[in-house]
């Protein structure tokens, strides 16, 4: 009795820091509403999935194809893959983090960060915000400097252009194995980084505009804070966690409708 009393308390010992730590991660994507961007993700996913139903299947792909996108744009593995990528996070980064999420200024900036990703959905906004930084880039380049040692800070230009470059090579994998068309790597990934120039152009663009809706209602002492913590271990932790959990997501899609499209196409042609 008192070897299985002892063993029972090993046994709570061992699992209390892990239980500990698998809170403060919950925590951490509620605070940082991960939740609710995959949702805005997924609608972004299903104007994607219009746009290749057009551009490879003629627009006839139907209920089938309509079911195969609600089934690679699953929320809950959407989540887990981005859930993933936290689980490397150290407690202590995770405590930070959710101390100043937790915040009166951490929850505004989410909120402004997630509407302006809504609003980007429109065209005719998404064209305005890049139209309003390169603007500001001719007339007073001074006050775009601040968001740009955000982006700086964070890699966001370079982490974005390589997610992206990823997610090309491996919708073309897809593609391939799912027998719409034969290519090597090495073809697949001369005819993704042929593409880099443009990425890049249209990311800076697209990433500075984005930044500029967000937090143009910040004054600048709270923007400052804010830089501030992205510029410490817990907030780079925080970046580097949110890259390779999203990029590894859009990765895992990218491949999955490359071959949901060769599929579709194989089907048509039968």
């Amino acid at each position: 009795m008192m070897r299985r009393t002892l063993l029972s308390a090993a046994i709570l010992v061992w699992f209390a820091p892990m239980a500990w730590a698998d809170a403060q991660l919950t925590v951490a994507l509620d605070r940082l509403r991960v939740a609710d961007m995959i949702g805005i993700m997924r609608i972004e996913g299903a104007d994607y999935a219009q746009a290749l139903n057009t551009d490879f299947l003629g627009g006839q792909g139907g209920g089938l194809w309509d079911g195969q996108i609600q089934d690679i744009y699953d929320a809950d593995r959407m989540y887990e893959t981005v859930r993933g990528a936290f689980d490397e996070m150290s407690d202590l980064h995770l405590q930070q983090i959710n101390l100043f999420f937790g915040s009166e200024l951490g929850s505004e900036i989410i909120e402004l960060e997630l509407a302006a990703r809504r609003a980007m959905m429109d065209e005719t906004i998404e064209d305005m915000a890049k139209d309003a930084y390169e603007q500001a880039l001719d007339e007073d380049p001074m006050q775009v400097n601040p968001l740009k040692d955000l982006a700086s800070a964070g890699d966001m230009i370079d982490r974005n252009v390589t997610g992206a470059l990823t997610a090309n090579y491996r919708f073309y994998r897809g593609m391939v194995d799912g027998g719409a068309f034969d290519m090597t790597d090495d073809e697949m990934l001369a005819e993704s980084w042929a593409q880099e120039a443009d990425i890049r152009i249209e990311t800076e663009l697209w990433l500075m505009g984005y930044l500029m809706l967000s937090y143009r209602p910040l004054d600048e002492q709270d923007f400052q804070t804010y830089l501030a913590f992205t510029q410490t271990p817990a907030g780079r932790a925080l970046n580097a966690a949110v890259f390779d959990g999203f990029n590894t997501m859009y990765a895992d899609i990218s491949y999955a409708l490359g071959r949901a499209v060769a599929l579709n196409m194989q089907g048509a042609d039968l």
